[in-house]
């Protein structure tokens, strides 16, 4: 029942996205690759931990997202989105997680395709595509610390939410399974970004690599340190202990030692 309706739901607003941006000069994307205000609600991602959860085999939870509960997940998208997605006629269709190919997509990670996108994109010179990689892993290294400065509190708020149920006696079992399961989503949508820069990180090296062979120039030592800063904060910030999101049965966080 619950999926007929989402389905139902979400058929209705890709159309009226659709509609939206056939008008003549409409679009979704505004300065910086971001959306317009007008086209954002509060829960736009909340499909983020619904689909880390459900990719784990884990329940979903129908309880209200707290505030940092929906900042994880506002932090996570850009962070497990393509870099050369971010700028698209249609991104508005991929924020509310609507466009399902686009969601299996992330889970088949491909270490060779930022090269692919970074040689197609119509650039006139080398240093064009240079500076592009430059930007997508500085872009992502600003974004690390807000996203896990945010998951640490969110770690720790689960570990006493959980701690708490023990201690109440009139607790019902729906309640209890919904707390559990949004403890799980929060978990696998921490565990969903930590995998994503791994793969990003790989996609960078791999496109920086080729490009030194290919087309050779001095912005490649710039690059280099570039990711070189990114990985290091990345390393530094595996916070949960599921690599591959394959545990089914949601859990507090378990800080990595």
């Amino acid at each position: 029942m619950w999926s007929g309706v989402r389905c139902r739901r979400d058929s209705g607003l890709a159309a009226i996205v659709l509609v939206l941006l056939a008008l003549p000069g409409c679009s979704s994307i505004g300065d910086l690759g971001r959306l317009q205000q007008p086209y954002v609600s509060d829960n736009i991602h909340a499909w983020v931990g619904q689909e880390a959860a459900t990719r784990a085999g884990a329940p979903i939870s129908v309880d209200n997202l707290t505030d940092d509960e929906r900042a994880l997940r506002d932090l996570a998208f850009p962070l497990i989105e393509p870099p050369y997605d971010r700028i698209r006629w249609d991104a508005l269709i991929y924020e509310y997680g609507i466009a399902h190919k686009f969601q299996r997509d992330l889970w088949r990670p491909d270490p060779t395709a930022y090269y692919k996108h970074l040689l197609a994109a119509n650039y006139r010179s080398t240093a064009g595509r240079y500076n592009k990689l430059i930007d997508d892993i500085r872009n992502d290294s600003v974004r690390v610390p807000p996203f896990f400065d945010l998951a640490h509190r969110v770690i720790e708020l689960d570990r006493k939410r959980t701690a708490s149920m023990q201690y109440l006696s009139d607790l019902t079992p729906a309640d209890r399974a919904g707390a559990l399961a949004r403890v799980g989503e929060n978990t696998f949508t921490i565990a969903w970004v930590q995998e994503s820069l791994a793969q990003r990180c790989a996609g960078y090296r791999f496109a920086l690599d080729h490009l030194a062979i290919s087309e050779p120039e001095n912005a490649a030592a710039e690059a280099d340190i570039a990711l070189a800063q990114l990985q290091q904060a990345v390393a530094g910030n595996k916070l949960v202990a599921l690599p591959h999101l394959a545990a089914a049965v949601p859990a507090p966080a378990e800080i990595v030692k």
